[in-house]
């Protein structure tokens, strides 16, 4: 067995629940730690000799690292090492008493590094609140000031004459008891320059004591809502009485009432003391899930996403671990939470490639959504009105128990769907006459539009007239986007900045806007329907604080007529007034080169479709499409989002792609070209040698070679065998890592990646 494996089941065998009985520190002279550091090992260190305390697993120890002093998380200990005695060092301090790491969390942690093939100090720095990371203490003392006995029977009339100040203090102590330092900075905000003469006259006394945060608690009366449906009522009785671990697919039209069925569910679970983990995809979608829980259940969720402070998150971070927090709403990092009482696991958009995470530990929150609940040996729902493929797979094979919502909630019904060909028909700035003469149709009935275009920027391309020069990025295989307004040329991949162009570098000729971006579309519109409302709604519109939340409001109220959006607005918003959706450009994925392309397609224009007609309006969706007669296009509207699916999944039998195989992808970069194709040929050899079984495919460049300066490349590994290809992963890292060539680049491994270029 290889060394690498080795170390896996090592970490592993150290967090099984069934050997932690006895969870003090066993007289071994060795703590193994586990390091926020790019290696695949743990290290060692030895036991102080002065050393008092009873050290435990999933305690945080600081421990130095070369020149470095670093913070580590226990992971066992041992009497062995194979570090020479002379160069073996102790730990400098024990940071926690207690783990702040229950063996449950290790053991999901654990799993996480040995699936994704991930080194466990790094995965335990991604599930960790960054104070935490820092060494700061889990639990923190403040300052209380509270009345003696004198104090409480002394009266302030004299003190007032000689001490004021002093006096005012007292009062305010009287009327309080105790105050901690907190809410003594609000009352009285120079209380620290006079409570030490008050403090020598006896009348006051100063503690130290846990500085406790404060938890949500009961916000309002919750309403009672709409009656279920018999699907709806069907679902939650279903998952109601499975009472141990279970994977419900909830397969809803667009407008079923899938957050029906959740709140139900919700409440449920809190009935019988349990805590809810709810996973949306995107920020965007949490205030109108906060709204609905606080409507419909009284209570305010805890939030755990990118846009909380670090203070937020650790705060919300420790009210889950101590079972404050009964309802946590988060993005695909909350799923590494310290809950101690998890009763359901709900993950919203199951399908949606967010929950993927693209940098560092590439893991997969839905996945692991699965694992965890399996750990806690409870139910986890997986809602979407366009599942993925894996998932109805999984439903095939009767691994999960598909819950299927048919028809929209109350009055509503499905959209009509239509194509607009714009070979025939003439387009301005991306749109076509049809589109506004419907468009006007819609508004004068009081409609609501949306308008999808899934591209930032006023146009994708600058182009010469004469010579078809494009501006590209320098650091970058990409074209510069056009920004009309900033009168600037900006790369989407690096980020890099340049001003507007007017004329060609090469030919001297003018330049021009090539395709649309969501400014190009609200410009041409604004001078269509320059009386209404037109909001765009993008990642460059909603840079600021709380500016999404605000732009959201207007659309949802319906006082913005027209929305122009990108993949934001494109699910799980309710937009009562809606009733047109047109799809700008629809084009991009018929010819993907992924084989995920035409999958991802058909989930796009699904959900986006499923904005239009929601309640008692009649729904219209306009796709406008150079290729009217691809088959897609037929599969799609005659059989819908399942007969699509049908048929992707009947090719993917066929060529073998994944769900009927596993795949791992290789990724290198190098500021040299050299370098990172040495890397790849080198690796390739290597897996090759260790096992004959998988195919490898490449090395090939990355579809953009260069990317902020770096050129990439990668290997895709493919095996009808999980395992097989796991441990053959597993053995090449144990023999990449002593190689000098990994010094020269960047790589990194992807396991089930969901972007293959």
């Amino acid at each position: 067995m290889d060394s690498v494996s080795k170390i896996n089941l090592i970490n592993y065998a150290h967090i099984r629940v069934s050997e932690v009985k006895d969870k003090l520190i066993h007289r071994q002279s060795i703590i193994k730690v586990a390091l926020d550091v790019p290696l695949f090992k743990l290290f060692d260190y030895k036991l102080n000799k002065n050393c008092t305390f009873k050290l435990k697993k999933g305690c945080r120890v600081l421990v130095p690292f070369g020149k470095q002093k670093k913070v580590g998380i226990i992971i066992g200990f041992s009497n062995n090492t194979r570090i020479p005695s002379s160069k073996l060092r102790s730990f400098i301090s024990i940071i926690d008493n207690e783990p702040i790491l229950s063996m449950n969390d290790m053991k999901f942690i654990s799993f996480a590094s040995n699936y994704y093939q991930y080194p466990i100090g790094k995965v335990i720095s991604a599930a960790l609140p960054v104070q935490l990371k820092k060494g700061f203490p889990l639990i923190s003392y403040i300052d209380q000031l509270s009345l003696t006995n004198h104090g409480k029977a002394c009266s302030t009339s004299n003190l007032k004459k000689s001490a004021p100040k002093q006096a005012e203090l007292l009062e305010i102590l009287k009327i309080k008891v105790r105050l901690n330092e907190k809410d003594l900075n609000n009352l009285s905000p120079n209380w620290r320059r006079y409570y030490k003469g008050l403090i020598e006259k006896k009348l006051v006394k100063k503690d130290r004591v846990i500085n406790n945060y404060r938890v949500n608690q009961k916000y309002i009366r919750p309403s009672s809502g709409p009656d279920l449906n018999s699907e709806q009522a069907n679902a939650v009785n279903t998952i109601i009485n499975e009472k141990k671990f279970k994977t419900f697919l909830i397969d809803g039209v667009t407008g079923s009432g899938k957050t029906e069925v959740y709140l139900h569910l919700i409440k449920n679970t809190l009935k019988n003391d349990k805590q809810c983990l709810i996973l949306v995809p995107e920020i965007g979608l949490t205030s109108q899930f906060i709204n609905r829980i606080i409507k419909r259940i009284g209570l305010i969720p805890h939030q755990f996403h990118s846009s909380c402070t670090e203070n937020e998150k650790f705060i919300t971070w420790k009210a889950i671990r101590d079972s404050k927090a009964e309802i946590v709403l988060g993005t695909r990092s909350a799923i590494f939470s310290p809950f101690k009482n998890l009763g359901i696991i709900i993950v919203d958009e199951e399908n949606d490639v967010s929950y993927k995470q693209q940098e560092g530990f590439r893991y997969s929150a839905r996945d692991l959504a699965i694992i965890k609940a399996k750990h806690c040996n409870i139910p986890v729902i997986l809602g979407s009105a366009t599942p993925s493929i894996e998932s109805i797979n999984q439903c095939k094979k009767n691994i999960y128990t598909k819950l299927q919502l048919t028809e929209r909630a109350g009055e509503a019904k499905l959209p009509s769907m239509h194509l607009i060909d714009i070979n025939k028909n003439k387009t301005k700035d991306g749109i076509s006459d049809l589109l506004l003469k419907t468009m006007n149709e819609h508004l004068k009935k009081n409609g609501q539009i949306l308008v999808f275009v899934n591209r930032r920027g006023y146009a994708p391309t600058l182009i010469c007239k004469s010579c078809n020069h494009i501006e590209k990025c320098k650091r970058c295989d990409s074209r510069m986007t056009v920004y009309q307004s900033k009168n600037s040329l900006i790369c989407h991949h690096c980020g890099s900045k340049e001003k507007l162009k007017t004329s060609c570098h090469v030919c001297g000729s003018e330049y021009i806007a090539l395709g649309q971006g969501t400014q190009r579309i609200e410009s041409a519109l604004n001078k269509h329907f320059s009386s209404e409302w037109i909001m765009r709604i993008d990642s460059d519109s909603t840079k600021l604080k709380d500016s999404l939340d605000k732009a959201l409001e207007a659309a949802k109220s319906g006082t913005a007529k027209i929305l122009i959006g990108t993949q934001m607005l494109s699910k799980g918003h309710h937009f009562s007034s809606l009733t047109l959706v047109a799809i700008i450009n629809a084009d991009q994925g018929l010819f993907s080169n992924d084989f995920r392309g035409s999958e991802r397609l058909a989930q796009s224009i699904t959900q986006v479709a499923g904005r239009a007609g929601r309640e008692n309006k009649k729904g219209q969706v306009l796709i406008q499409t150079e290729y009217p007669d691809h088959p897609f296009w037929e599969t799609l509207f005659k059989g819908g989002y399942k007969n699509a699916i049908r048929l992707i999944l009947e090719e993917r039998k066929q060529t073998g792609w994944p769900p009927y195989s596993y795949i791992a992808l290789l990724r290198t970069e190098s500021h040299q070209k050299k370098f990172t194709w040495e890397f790849l040929k080198k690796s390739k050899l290597i897996l090759s040698s260790n096992n004959s079984t998988i195919d490898i495919l490449g090395p090939v460049s990355a579809p953009m070679e260069k990317k902020a300066g770096k050129y990439r490349g990668q290997l895709l590994l493919q095996s009808n065998n999980r395992k097989i290809l796991n441990h053959c992963i597993s053995s090449f890292i144990q023999e990449i890592e002593s190689k000098k060539i990994t010094r020269r680049v960047k790589w990194s491994l992807d396991i089930d990646p969901i972007e293959l270029f």
